[in-house]
C-alpha cells in the first residue's frame, strides 16, 4: 500500500496512518534542517551567560551519528539530523560572537579622530563616513570601524580611500531602548562598528588613496543620479541602485513607510530577481538571434551563468546585505538546477540559502531583514506550489490566460507577502500599513518592468557618459512610486500604530508559518492556529507602567490617558520613538512643572510628581532638582534631589529620578541615575503588591556585547550614546 493510500484509508490504525503521512511528507523533512539551525541561533542569543568553546564540538557526533544510521535507520537518524543542525547553528554563533573583536574604550571627551574613508554616505544634511582602522588622538589603530557624521557644511568632500582627520565627539553604541528592545550593542559587536561621533569642526584631508573599487563605484553612480535627477527622486533612485537610503529626504522616507513601500528602497530578492531576470533574458534574446551560436551552444544555461554574474555584481554593489546575500545564493542554486535540467525556483534551495546565511551571519537572524525576507519568499514559493495547476489551466488559454495570469500573480504576491511579512514588521516596528497591498499592487509592477530596466541599462551606459535618456525613464518610474506612495499614505487610517507583538509571539509565528508552508499534507494546517496564537500574543503581555532611560536623561509614563515624558537636557529623540512604538502610541506630553497631567494620573509640582500608572494603584514618586540648580545655571556635580518624606518614604511603590537619590528611604525602591548607570534602562510595573523593576542588564545577562559593570570609582555617563543613524 503506498504512503498516500495509507492516509486515505480510515479503517487503519491511527499508528499507521501516522506513518503514512510522514512517509508522504518524507522529502519535505530536510527544509527543517535550516529551521532547527535558526532554533540553535535563538538559544545561543537567548543566554544570559556566554557558553564555553568547547560548546563548538557538540554538533558533530549528532551530524555524524545521522549520516552514519541515514540508509538503514531513517526515522532515527532525520531526528538527529535535526538536533545536529540546531547544534550547527548554536557553535556558528559562538564561533563568530568568539572571532569578533572586542569593543574598545572610547574617550569621553573630543578627539581627532583619523582613518581611511571606506564609505561615504550622503545625508539630507551633509555626509556621514565610515573609517578603517581609525586612530584617536595618539592612540593605536582601532580594529573596528568607526562612522562619523560631517558638519552641514564642512567644504570638505572625501571620497573612499582618502585619509581624514577631524575633532570628533565619539560615542560608542547605544544600548536597547528598553529591557527586551533592540539590541544596537549586538550588531556593532558582529558588524565590526566600534561606534559614532559627529564633527565638532571642518574634516581635513590628510591623504589620497587609491579608492576601494566598489566603494568608489557607489560614490560615482550617487553622484551622477543626483546630477540627472534633482529633488527626492535621485536619492530614491541612487538607493534603488548603490542601496545607500541616507540621503533620502525624510518626508518621502516617511511617505513610502506608511504606505507599505519602504522594502522597495533597499536592495532584496526583489531587485536581484529583476537584475538576473534582466540579464537571462537579454543574453538569451541576443543568442537566439545569432543562429551560429544557438546552434551550438546551451542558450538557457549561458544566459543564466550571464544573469548570475549580474546579480553577483548588483550584490557586490549594494553592499553584499543580507536580503542580498540570500537572494543570490537562490540564484545561484537556481543556476545549478537549470544547467542540471532540474526546476529551477523551490523551497530546497530557499532552505540552502537560508543555511548559508545563517552559517555567514548568525545575528542577522535577530534582525528585520532576515525575518522578512526569507518569510516573505518561503510563503510565496508555497503560494506558486498550490496555484502550479491553476497556472497552467490559464496559460493553455491563451494570451489572455497569460495575461490574466499576470494580473492575478501581481495581486496574490502582494497580498501574500504582506500578509507574510506583517507580523514581524508589527514586532520590530509597531505600526500597521493598511493599504500595502494596494500600493505594493502599482509600484511593484513599476518597479519591476520600468524603474529597475532603465536603472540598469543607466548602469551600462555610465561608462560612455549616455546615461541621461535611462536615468531620465528611471526618473519617471521613481516619480509615480512616489506619487502612489504620498498618495496612499494620505489616505486614512494608512499606516497605525499599534503595540508589537513579543519575541515568543514572533518566533510561535514564524513556526507557524514554516509549518503551512513546509508540508503539503493536511496536518499543515496546524500551522494556522500556531499563526493565529503568534499575532494575538500579545494579548497575553502586559506592557510596563514606566520606561527609564540608559543615559539617565529621560523617563515615560504610560496612564490610560496617553504617554507622558520628563526629559533632562540630551534625551534621545530614538529612544522616546523606541518607547512609543513599544506601547503602540503616537504622541506623547510632558509631565508640568507644576499642575495635573494625563488627565490627573500625574500631579506635580516644582520638587515632585505623585505618578499613578493606573487610577486603583499605588503610585510612584518622581523627584526633582530644584529649578534653581537647572544644568545651565549650576557648575560642578549636580547636588542630589531632595527626599521628601511626606512624598514618599514608605508610602511609594517606587521613588524615581533623573538624578542620583542619596539619602533616606532605603526600605522604598528607587531607579534612579545610579540605577541606569549600572544596569542600563529599566522597565517598571506597578501592581497592587507593589513594584516589579526589571534592568536591561538582567535581560541581557553577561555577553561580549554587553559593557561590563562599572566600577564604583568611575564617573557616571555624562555624555549620551550614538543613536543609530
Amino acid at each position: 500500500m503506498s504512503a498516500y493510500a495509507a492516509i486515505a484509508a480510515p479503517a487503519l490504525p491511527l499508528t499507521e496512518r501516522a506513518m503514512g503521512w510522514v512517509a508522504a511528507e518524507w522529502d519535505r523533512w530536510p527544509l527543517w534542517l535550516p529551521v532547527a539551525m535558526g532554533s540553535g541561533v535563538l538559544l545561543y542569543f537567548g543566554l544570559r551567560v556566554e557558553p564555553g568553546a568547547a560548546w563548538m564540538a557538540l554538533p558533530w557526533p549528532f551530524l555524524v551519528a545521522a549520516l552514519l544510521l541515514r540508509a538503514h535507520h531513517p526515522l532515527l537518524a532525520a531526528p538527529l539530523a535535526l538536533l545536529g543542525a540546531a547544534a550547527l547553528g548554536f557553535a556558528a554563533a559562538l564561533f563568530h560572537a568568539g572571532a569578533a573583536l572586542p569593543m574598545p574604550e572610547l574617550p569621553r571627551t573630543a578627539t581627532i579622530v583619523s582613518g581611511k574613508v571606506a564609505a561615504v554616505d550622503l545625508l539630507p544634511e551633509g555626509r556621514r563616513v565610515t573609517l578603517i582602522a581609525p586612530r584617536l588622538g595618539e592612540g593605536a589603530p582601532l580594529d573596528r570601524r568607526i562612522r562619523i557624521r560631517l558638519r552641514k557644511d564642512d567644504p570638505a568632500q572625501p571620497v573612499p580611500g582618502d585619509t581624514i582627520a577631524v575633532r570628533t565627539l565619539v560615542r560608542p553604541p547605544m544600548p536597547p531602548a528598553y529591557p527586551g528592545g533592540y539590541d544596537f550593542q549586538r550588531m556593532a559587536y558582529f558588524n565590526g562598528l566600534a561606534g559614532s561621533g559627529f564633527a565638532l569642526n571642518p574634516a581635513g584631508i590628510t591623504g589620497r588613496g587609491e579608492q576601494p573599487v566598489f566603494a568608489g563605484l557607489r560614490a560615482t553612480i550617487e553622484a551622477r543620479v543626483a546630477e540627472a535627477l534633482p529633488g527626492g527622486t535621485g536619492p530614491v533612485a541612487a538607493a534603488l541602485l548603490t542601496g545607500s537610503q541616507s540621503a533620502i529626504p525624510p518626508s518621502e522616507l516617511a511617505a513610502l513607510r506608511d504606505s507599505g513601500l519602504a522594502h522597495l528602497l533597499s536592495p532584496s530578492g526583489l531587485h536581484v530577481a529583476i537584475v538576473v531576470g534582466i540579464g537571462f533574458v537579454l543574453l538569451r534574446a541576443v543568442i537566439a538571434a545569432i543562429p551560429w551560436l544557438a546552434l551550438r551552444g546551451d542558450a538557457k544555461g549561458g544566459a543564466a551563468v550571464a544573469g548570475l554574474v549580474l546579480g553577483g555584481a548588483y550584490t557586490l554593489l549594494t553592499g553584499a546585505e543580507v536580503p542580498m546575500l540570500r537572494s543570490f545564493a537562490m540564484a545561484a542554486v537556481v543556476t545549478l538546477a537549470i544547467l542540471a535540467g532540474r526546476r529551477a525556483l523551490s523551497l530546497r534551495a530557499l532552505a540552502l540559502a537560508a543555511g548559508l546565511v545563517l552559517l555567514a551571519q548568525p545575528v542577522a537572524l535577530t534582525g528585520p531583514s532576515f525575518q522578512m525576507s526569507f518569510g516573505a519568499v518561503l510563503a510565496l514559493i508555497a503560494a506558486a506550489e498550490a496555484m502550479r495547476g491553476p497556472s497552467r489551466a490559464l496559460r493553455a488559454r491563451g494570451w489572455w490566460g497569460r495575461m490574466l495570469l499576470l494580473a492575478l500573480g501581481l495581486m496574490v504576491t502582494s497580498l501574500v507577502a504582506g500578509a507574510a511579512t506583517t507580523p514581524f514588521g508589527l514586532h520590530h516596528f509597531g505600526r500597521l500599513q493598511l493599504y500595502g497591498v494596494v500600493a505594493n499592487g502599482i509600484a511593484v509592477p513599476l518597479t519591476s518592468f520600468v524603474v529597475m530596466p532603465a536603472g540598469m541599462l543607466a548602469l551600462f551606459l555610465m561608462p560612455l557618459g549616455l546615461e541621461g535618456p535611462a536615468l531620465a525613464v528611471m526618473g519617471w518610474g521613481v516619480d509615480g512610486t512616489l506619487l502612489t506612495g504620498h498618495v496612499i499614505a494620505g489616505w486614512p487610517g494608512a499606516a497605525m500604530a499599534a503595540p508589537p507583538i513579543p519575541a515568543w509571539g514572533q518566533a510561535l509565528f514564524a513556526l507557524g508559518l514554516c509549518w503551512f508552508c513546509l508540508w503539503r499534507l493536511p496536518w499543515r494546517w496546524v500551522g494556522v492556529p500556531l499563526m493565529a496564537g503568534g499575532l494575538l500574543s500579545g494579548m497575553a503581555v502586559t506592557p510596563p507602567d514606566i520606561l527609564v532611560a540608559a543615559d539617565g536623561r529621560m523617563l515615560a509614563v504610560a496612564t490610560p490617558a496617553g504617554v507622558v515624558t520628563e526629559y533632562a537636557s540630551g534625551g534621545s529623540r530614538l529612544t522616546r520613538e523606541s518607547w512609543l512604538r513599544s506601547w503602540g502610541e503616537e504622541e506623547a506630553g510632558s509631565l508640568p512643572r507644576e499642575g495635573e497631567a494625563a488627565e490627573g494620573a500625574a500631579i506635580c509640582t516644582a520638587l515632585s510628581c505623585l505618578i499613578r500608572p493606573r487610577a486603583d494603584g499605588p503610585a510612584a514618586i518622581l523627584l526633582r532638582r530644584p529649578p534653581r540648580e537647572s544644568p545651565r545655571s549650576r557648575r560642578g556635580p549636580a547636588p542630589p534631589p531632595p527626599v521628601l518624606a511626606e512624598a514618599g518614604c514608605g508610602q511609594a511603590a517606587v521613588m524615581l529620578s533623573l538624578d542620583p537619590i542619596r539619602g533616606r528611604c532605603r526600605q522604598t525602591p528607587r531607579v534612579d541615575r545610579f540605577s541606569v548607570w549600572r544596569d542600563g534602562a529599566h522597565a517598571i510595573w506597578i501592581g497592587r503588591e507593589g513594584a516589579l523593576i526589571l534592568s536591561d542588564r538582567e535581560v541581557r545577562g553577561d555577553r561580549p556585547w554587553v559593557p561590563p559593570v562599572p566600577m564604583p570609582r568611575a564617573q557616571p555617563q555624562s555624555e549620551p550614546f550614538a543613536e543609530t543613524e
